[in-house]
């Protein structure tokens, strides 16, 4: 971390433990040849992996098979003007394993609206990256937690 630039870079253990305690990212991908950003709701696989719980049917499912895309999550705590940022980028695959399939149902993330036919979506964590805004502001002389 700079000295003046109020960010301190986190390792991939920071990134996975912050990322497993918010319910929801965004993944960025490519649509039509144009990025496109979609909220999902998801939890960490026991390997780092994003999973996401979606329509078989959905737009998403025919845009990522098999594309590297991005997938980000935050906090920000906007009257401290501090917080995180966590980027997982990688593949992104069907779980067709029935096997493994079985075990998300069990194990993974909840749809937060329900489709009759739902898959899982992973994202393989090839690069994480995140950054901490630690410098923060002060309200009324008091230094705001972070």
């Amino acid at each position: 971390m700079d000295a003046n630039d109020g960010f301190r870079e986190l390792d991939r253990q920071e990134c996975l433990g912050l990322l497993a305690g918010v319910p929801v990212g965004r993944i960025v991908y490519t649509r039509q040849a144009l990025p496109a950003v979609l909220p999902v709701n998801f939890c960490l696989d026991r390997d780092g992996a994003v999973l996401v719980r979606t329509s078989a049917s959905s737009e998403l499912v025919s845009a990522i098979e098999g594309a590297v895309v991005a997938f980000e999550a935050d906090v920000v705590y906007a009257t401290a003007h501090s917080g995180w940022s966590v980027v997982v980028m990688g593949p992104a695959t069907l779980v067709t394993d029935p096997g493994e399939h079985a075990r998300l149902l069990r194990t993974g993330p909840r749809s937060w609206v329900p489709a009759p036919q739902e898959v899982f979506v992973r994202i393989a964590p090839e690069l994480v990256t995140g950054r901490e805004l630690v410098g923060g502001r002060t309200l009324y002389g008091v230094h705001l937690p972070s």
